[in-house]
């Protein structure tokens, strides 16, 4: 498998989404930094990449700490020289809680991974590939179908991928000068660890508890490799890959 000699960096690589992207961007001649908490399941990511291993980096990093996230774009740089794609994946959610009944705690654990972590990565990113040579690089964001409308009971995760939104707009705007292209992808549904329950039946708006249609994770996957190979004079800003039939045209 011959590398295309771009360097990517997925973030909470070890598992769904993030596991499925870092293997096909190796697929597709990427060398890949797989970073998530722990290590065990970075190390299997990469083992599934076959001969592309190589090509492949386990760091394993709590991107919601500024240090961790520092040495992991030294290592990245140390051992590629740049960076030219980051696909921000990380995230995490609390179980559905009404509001009243959201605990300070729950808040923060979702707003530390969800929307600082992806600003100290793209802070981090934002730096390396202003001052790389040739200069620039993309961002792609995990925005989520709750970036546009939320779930019942799902406070936290829904402000933080609203924020992403937000976020992502202004590192696209912030990058123009320096040919650091940024685009978000909003997801549904993906069939993941994350979504086993949805084949079970989830809360709905109107109170009911409906299964909900999934689509392959390789959807996702394949999106994103397509997002990172354009040229950085042209850039997705926005897209949302879904299950057909979930409910999220007419939702609510």
């Amino acid at each position: 498998m011959s590398s295309n000699g771009k360097i990517a960096m997925v973030t909470g690589a070890g598992s769904g989404i993030g596991r499925a992207s870092a293997l096909a961007l190796l697929e597709d001649g990427y060398s890949v930094v797989l970073t998530g908490r722990r290590s065990e399941p970075l190390e299997a990511t990469a083992a599934d990449a076959g001969e592309a291993v190589e090509r492949a980096l386990a760091v394993p990093t709590d991107v919601g700490d500024p240090g961790a996230v520092d040495a992991l774009f030294a290592k990245t740089e140390e051992r590629f020289g740049r960076l030219d794609v980051l696909f921000n994946n990380a995230g995490t959610n609390v179980p559905s809680v009404p509001l009243d009944e959201l605990t300070y705690e729950q808040w923060k654990t979702v707003v530390d991974i969800n929307l600082t972590g992806v600003f100290l990565c793209t802070r981090a990113a934002f730096r390396l590939m202003k001052r790389q040579d040739p200069q620039g690089g993309r961002i792609i964001n995990n925005g989520s179908i709750s970036a546009h409308v939320p779930r019942p009971g799902s406070a936290p995760y829904t402000a933080t991928k609203h924020a992403i939104t937000g976020l992502t707009r202004t590192t696209s705007l912030d990058g123009r000068p320096y040919d650091i292209a940024c685009g978000q992808i909003d997801i549904g549904n993906a069939a993941t660890e994350m979504t086993e329950r949805m084949t079970q039946g989830v809360p709905q708006a109107d109170g009911s508890i409906q299964v909900e249609p999934t689509m392959d994770v390789a959807n996702v996957a394949r999106a994103i490799v397509h997002m990172a190979s354009l040229d950085l004079s042209a850039n997705v800003q926005f897209m949302t890959v879904m299950a057909t039939k979930m409910p999220f045209i007419g939702r609510g």
